[in-house]
């Protein structure tokens, strides 16, 4: 920062401008390292996409989770069956 010739009112708005620069990313550094605050905004996403707008699954996730058990199941019942 220079302020040669610079008149007061031009050394106060930079240093406002610098203050408000540092706060935001004082702010972007908190909210990186909240751990918690993170995990809890992924669990919010997670469950808009997974869910309706009333809140119930949504039918074609339901669908993905029933064969994925009925084939796993298929293939422990397979393998116990070719031992």
């Amino acid at each position: 920062m220079s302020t040669n010739g610079a008149s007061p009112q031009a050394i106060e708005a930079d240093i406002a401008r610098q203050r408000d620069q540092l706060a935001a990313t004082v702010d972007e550094l908190q909210h990186r390292l909240d751990v918690k605050a993170q995990a809890k905004e992924k669990v919010a996403e997670v469950r808009d996409r997974a869910t309706t707008d009333n809140g119930k699954p949504r039918p074609e996730l339901a669908v993905a989770v029933l064969a994925i058990t009925a084939a796993v199941v298929g293939l422990v019942i397979w393998r116990r069956s070719h031992r």
